[in-house]
């Protein structure tokens, strides 16, 4: 494992809001957390919301209309939370029907947009988003054959003839983001030692075009964290910077290639808010997956926006009026502020601080 002891440190606020703008989504993954919410339609489809059996989510997820109230919504969050980019979630964004007014809107308060995509509609949509105003998007990509990604997906959509669809839809979005000025990164999730070869894979076919971040395994850290010591190992990769979220469990360090490209591998750090999470039956080291990672906004089906902290207990959603009037929302602006404070205390011989702002174009 690389010494990290002396490698720079950027201490970076949490400023980000996820919005989970749509349910629905062309993959069926075996291991999608459906941002914690049930698949507001599963019919036949097999698509799955792993934590739904013990999260106590209570609502079903709608879709957000680009409109009056998600702009009073934006604007409410913010007003309690300082929020400088918003980040379109699912499902998957790009099946949206009006996703540019989305982004239109966020734009127009302020706020930098980036979503997370599987790439299967990017080519049809990106054009008029960029147009909008997106800023980037994280590619999801599970491999480069038909059988690595329909490996990974329910019964019904495990067609080698649909991945092969599926990944030359991947190929176009990211040529149209390149194309329209879009930064581009894609995410690899790297569960255990089994996944080493496919992601050198992905590596070598994607990371000349865009930059490849993976990401820890959430069911499995230990495993998963070993398996990226490997390909960091076998590519030869040197660590150059760690980034750290204040306020939030994301952790990333930057490695340089020898080739130049540049690498991401990032973790979860073991974060919990101070008093929600002290007597939650998941703060445990193995049964608290994500940490708290951020806020979610998502919009209940025929319902009110509803505000959620944790994707393992979805119990504690609170309708959005109430969590910006509510102690939970002074909680976590509180704890981004002393998080920051501390962080940057703590790494002060080698900490460069953000201003919110991104010093390069896929730290997010």
């Amino acid at each position: 494992m690389h010494d990290l002891s002396d490698v720079p440190v950027e201490v970076k606020p949490d400023r980000t809001l996820r919005v989970k703008i749509i349910d629905a989504c062309g993959l069926a993954c075996s291991f999608c957390h459906n941002e914690g919410t049930p698949v507001a339609a599963p019919g036949s489809t097999g698509r799955v919301s792993i934590y739904l059996r013990t999260n106590g989510a209570d609502f079903l997820p709608g879709r957000i209309a680009a409109d009056a109230d998600f702009a009073l919504a934006l604007a409410a969050i913010r007003g309690g939370l300082p929020t400088n980019e918003v980040h379109f979630t699912g499902g998957e964004p790009t099946l949206h029907p009006d996703l540019p007014g989305l982004i239109t809107i966020a734009r127009r308060l302020g706020l930098t947009v980036g979503l997370t995509s599987n790439g299967e509609n990017g080519a049809a949509v990106l054009p008029a988003a960029a147009a909008a105003g997106l800023d980037r998007i994280n590619l999801s990509v599970f491999g480069t054959t038909p059988a690595e990604l329909a490996a990974v997906q329910a019964p019904r959509l495990a067609s080698p003839k649909l991945a092969e669809r599926k990944l030359a839809a991947l190929d176009a979005t990211i040529e149209t983001a390149a194309a329209h000025g879009i930064k581009v990164s894609a995410n690899i999730v790297i569960p255990d030692r089994g996944h080493v070869d496919r992601v050198l894979r992905i590596v070598e076919r994607h990371g000349r075009s865009v930059v490849v971040r993976m990401l820890v395994s959430l069911e499995d850290g230990g495993a998963s964290l070993a398996a990226m010591q490997d390909v960091l190992g076998h590519l030869g990769a040197v660590p150059v910077r760690r980034i750290i979220t204040a306020g939030a469990s994301d952790q990333r360090v930057r490695y340089h290639l020898p080739d130049g490209r540049t690498l991401y591998a990032k973790s979860i750090r073991p974060v919990r808010l101070p008093e929600t999470c002290a007597d939650c039956r998941f703060n445990t080291p193995d049964d608290c997956q994500e940490g708290y990672y951020g806020v979610r906004l998502y919009r209940a089906a025929d319902g009110p926006f509803m505000v959620g902290v944790c994707i393992q207990r979805m119990d504690l959603c609170l309708p959005l009026g109430e969590f910006v009037m509510s102690r939970r929302c002074h909680e976590v602006a509180t704890f981004r502020d002393d998080e920051t404070a501390r962080l940057t205390r703590l790494h002060a011989t080698t900490a460069t601080r953000s201003n919110g702002q991104d010093p390069s174009p896929v730290d997010v």
